[in-house]
């Protein structure tokens, strides 16, 4: 689902009266809201992409064995700009590489000069790549690691916190169960006052928070006329 996509639909999400259970949106049949008891956990499947092959990324650990050579099996963990520096060889890429193509350039490096037959073998012992998606009004929009519990607080704090123009009882998460998508409405203020749970959020979430116009509208407004002497009277139409 493209951004634009997704504004639609937040925006069909706005026109909805709040009520009980599930609701399939009219102009969307295949994107549910829940709005009672908040969106189910996605499954294992849900989580994870079968389907296509792990690419190696910033800050993963990876297992690194090199048959009958102790010394250069080792655990290493990839910097911050998709390299490891392994012994003998130097600095290698590893970033956008699955475990399988960046075992077979090591073996390449080893070959002849080091290592008569080297056989070598990685396993991933950790990864970042479950991420979630924070969009909308927030400081810094962006993929995030989900790296133990993660609640949408957590998320939106992670993305620097909400902007200047967020609409903070208009958040969405869209989420992915048992191949069905579906759309979550939260009021981030009433979180904060305990008025109902911070929800936890999931690797492969979207969360979009919501513009508030008024806000934006007076700024312009403000900006536009930076000396005001008398008081500004708007009309804005309800939703």
């Amino acid at each position: 689902m493209t951004i634009i996509n997704r504004l639609l639909l937040l925006f069909f999400l706005l026109l909805l009266p709040s009520c009980g259970g599930q609701t399939v949106l009219g102009e969307s049949p295949n994107v549910t809201l829940v709005s009672s008891e908040g969106l189910p956990e996605p499954t294992r499947v849900d989580l994870l992409s079968s389907n296509r092959p792990y690419l190696i990324g910033p800050f993963d650990k990876l297992k690194i064995d090199v048959f009958g050579i102790e010394d250069l099996s080792k655990e290493v963990q990839i910097d911050a700009s998709g390299r490891l520096s392994f012994p003998l060889i130097g600095v290698v890429r590893a970033s956008g590489r699955t475990p399988g193509e960046l075992a077979d350039e090591l073996e390449k490096k080893l070959q002849g000069r080091y290592v008569r037959n080297p056989q070598v073998t990685i396993n991933l012992e950790e990864t970042v790549s479950q991420v979630i998606t924070v969009d909308g009004q927030v400081s810094k929009p962006g993929l995030y690691p989900v790296i133990g519990r993660m609640t949408l607080m957590r998320a939106v704090a992670t993305a620097g916190g909400t902007g200047e123009f967020a609409k903070l009882n208009d958040v969405v998460i869209f989420r992915n169960v048992n191949g069905q998508q579906l759309a979550g409405l939260y009021n981030l203020k009433a979180i904060r006052r305990g008025n109902y749970g911070d929800p936890e959020v999931f690797a492969n979430d979207v969360i979009v928070v919501g513009d508030s116009q008024a806000k934006r509208l007076f700024q312009q407004l403000i900006e536009a006329s930076p000396l005001i002497t008398t008081p500004l009277i708007i009309l804005l139409q309800r939703r």
